[in-house]
């Protein structure tokens, strides 16, 4: 576009002809898609298909003519050929560029545990692009009601997905298969607004998918996607698999919702988690089915919103068995899970606008997790609750919780504080923290917690409540800033000989009356020297 609207928002196309064609390039030329306007009835296609472009609310943009110039809406156009639009007010000029590199808030290059490689802006709610306008689709439905059965729906072109369901359609499949091949365009449209994925529903739509198979073999092509308020995905009997990097298997944005039962799902590729949310507090239900991950930095699931799994097996050979960024949540009910590299369940915030910042939540009910490598949970740049009742848990490297900082945040204010609640569930392993980071395990209802607290003693503060059925077995020396117990003699504490060092300043241990007590095998209660 060779001039510069003084008119917000838009650019100058051309003079009025029958019609108006033009190209856009986003990486070079190796993406090219090409929009035309038909001015006399403002019709704007994409790729030969008629697409309505919406600003950053959702509200219709049109183009439009003035003094025999047609006016293109340049952030709505330049998005639906995966760029991005920008507008410097000082001298009024529209600049569009790739997203194609990201970096971190903090300036650093390099990915989170999953999800997205980290983009330092936006923030969870702030929905920048209108899906509904992006990319193309080989079966499209906009706003009506339809179904198929046992068709092969194939995409191939960049950006394009196999089925997409917009503007508040309907769509039934019954024993279909999916194939997308083609990478995406823009990582980051394909990671919040499902572009490129083999199926997509979007702009308040439903799509239902029984018995059926998808298969995506492209980079940033997500397997089913729903995204936007009153998206829905209902998936049954489904096999999934996944083999590029960004192709999740179930992945919900934005306020959509997936909701999938029986359902097996393999992903190979990196930042490839088999069930995920990502920007804007996406809901994913699952209950049943098998799922494996392999790719590096691809957990079994990753939640930037709420997820919830029933009676599912997932394993994850590359990554953690699960991640919770920022103010979201996990829920695991008779599910079993494990990870094989870093941790088994990370509670962590990025900053990098992929999740509010907020309070981690995991709970598990039932059901089994294992860490085959470093804590069983690691909590780090976040505030956290662990809710845990009758799981087996499993930790190879012997702790059972790390709070600490990381790479991610404001060096010295980025550790964690960390709540664990035991309700009637054994634990083993031991409770670590650095010096800026809190822990707190409350174990209750016949908990038991074999592990030292603190050994190193370097913790802000770690605290431990027990009540009059729960047990704790030390092993090793240990250092709490309070000890809140139901049973005044201690017996509900099996030292081993190891010593308890208390805070005799804090409150909560009044009733301890800063003395020294003797435990049944030799060992010390008693206050920590500073």
């Amino acid at each position: 576009m060779s001039k510069k609207s003084t008119m917000k928002g838009f650019v100058v196309g051309a003079a009025v002809t029958a019609s108006l064609a033009m190209s856009m390039s986003a990486y070079a030329d190796t993406i090219q898609k090409q929009i035309a306007v038909t001015y006399d009835d403002i019709i704007v296609k994409l790729n030969g298909q008629e697409t309505a472009l919406k600003d950053a609310t959702g509200a219709k943009v049109e183009p439009f003519i003035y003094n025999g110039t047609v006016y293109l809406p340049a952030r709505a156009i330049s998005e639906a050929v995966g760029l991005s639009a920008s507008y410097d007010k000082t001298t009024k000029t529209v600049s569009l560029t790739s997203s194609s590199e990201s970096v971190s808030a903090d300036g650093k290059t390099g990915t989170p545990p999953e999800g997205t490689p980290p983009t330092g802006t936006g923030s969870s709610t702030d929905s920048a692009v209108d899906a509904s306008s992006l990319g193309s689709a080989t079966y499209l439905l906009s706003g009506s009601t339809a179904s198929k059965t046992g068709d092969t729906i194939s995409a191939t072109a960049m950006g394009a997905s196999a089925v997409k369901v917009t503007d508040s359609g309907s769509l039934t499949l019954n024993g279909v298969t999916l194939n997308k091949t083609g990478n995406t365009s823009s990582e980051d449209n394909s990671n919040f607004y499902g572009l490129n994925a083999a199926l997509l529903a979007t702009a308040g739509s439903t799509i239902t998918l029984n018995d059926s198979t998808v298969s995506t073999a492209a980079t940033g092509s997500n397997a089913v996607f729903a995204t936007g308020a009153g998206s829905t995905v209902n998936v049954s009997g489904v096999t999934i698999n996944t083999t590029a990097d960004s192709s999740r298997g179930l992945d919900a944005t934005y306020s959509g919702t997936v909701n999938a039962t029986n359902t097996n799902i393999t992903t190979s590729g990196t930042h490839s988690a088999s069930i995920a949310t990502d920007r804007g507090n996406g809901t994913v239900n699952v209950t049943g089915g098998t799922m494996n991950t392999t790719g590096t930095d691809s957990p079994g699931i990753y939640s930037t919103g709420n997820i919830t799994v029933t009676n599912a097996l997932l394993t994850a050979t590359g990554s953690e068995a699960a991640v919770i960024e920022g103010k979201n949540s996990i829920t695991l009910n008779n599910t079993n899970l494990s990870g094989a590299k870093k941790s088994g369940v990370m509670l962590y915030q990025s900053f990098s606008g992929d999740a509010e910042v907020g309070t981690s939540t995991f709970n598990m009910t039932g059901g089994s997790l294992a860490a085959y490598a470093g804590p069983l949970f690691y909590a780090t740049n976040t505030d956290a609750v662990i809710n845990l009742k009758n799981a087996g848990l499993t930790a190879a490297s012997g702790i059972l919780l790390t709070a600490a900082a990381d790479q991610w945040g404001t060096a010295g204010a980025n550790g964690a504080s960390v709540t664990l609640n035991a309700n009637a569930q054994p634990l083993t392993g031991d409770v670590t923290a650095d010096s800026i980071s809190s822990v707190a395990v409350v174990l209750s209802n016949g908990s038991f917690l074999s592990g030292a607290i603190d050994n190193a003693n370097t913790a802000k503060s770690a605290s431990l409540t027990l009540d009059a059925n729960s047990t704790w077995n030390v092993t090793g020396d240990s250092y709490l800033s309070a000890l809140i117990s139901s049973v005044a003699d201690f017996s509900n504490i099996k030292d081993n000989g190891y010593d308890i060092y208390y805070d005799a300043s804090a409150s909560a241990n009044s009733w301890l009356g800063g003395q020294t007590y003797y435990l049944t095998n030799g060992g010390l209660l008693t206050p920590a020297v500073n």
